[in-house]
């Protein structure tokens, strides 16, 4: 049974940092792909950030490029989201995923922390 959680949330003022993590447990972390996404009130889910099994270079949305790193720790079966210069508009609910392969829908999901950043 696979589970991943999501921590680190809060509220930040625009301009300011915050970091979340994405513990994997029930599985081999190293064996699946990883993502980042988030959903704004009353908007689609959106893609965020993606890294591949051995981790390496992210891949990124264009409107949060420069700005977060994704990243993934083997040691700590985590992953993580680094997010700097934070505007208003990234505000959302932000969700971990996982796939055991390195395309289709992502398999197993958080249950999402909170960001929210203040003008």
């Amino acid at each position: 049974q696979v589970q991943l959680v999501e921590s680190g949330g809060g509220v930040v003022q625009a301009g300011g940092s915050l970091r979340l993590s994405c513990a994997v447990t029930g599985g081999t972390f190293s064996g699946y792909h990883m993502a980042w996404f988030r959903q704004a009130p009353g908007n689609e889910r959106e893609f965020v950030a993606r890294i591949a099994l051995s981790g390496g270079t992210g891949y990124y949305a264009d409107s949060v490029k420069g700005r977060f790193t994704i990243s993934r720790d083997r040691a700590k079966n985590t992953m993580y989201l680094q997010m700097n210069d934070l505007k208003p508009e990234d505000t959302a609910i932000y969700y971990c995923a996982a796939r055991t392969f390195s395309i289709g829908q992502y398999d197993y999901w958080g249950q999402g922390t909170q960001v929210t950043v203040s003008s």
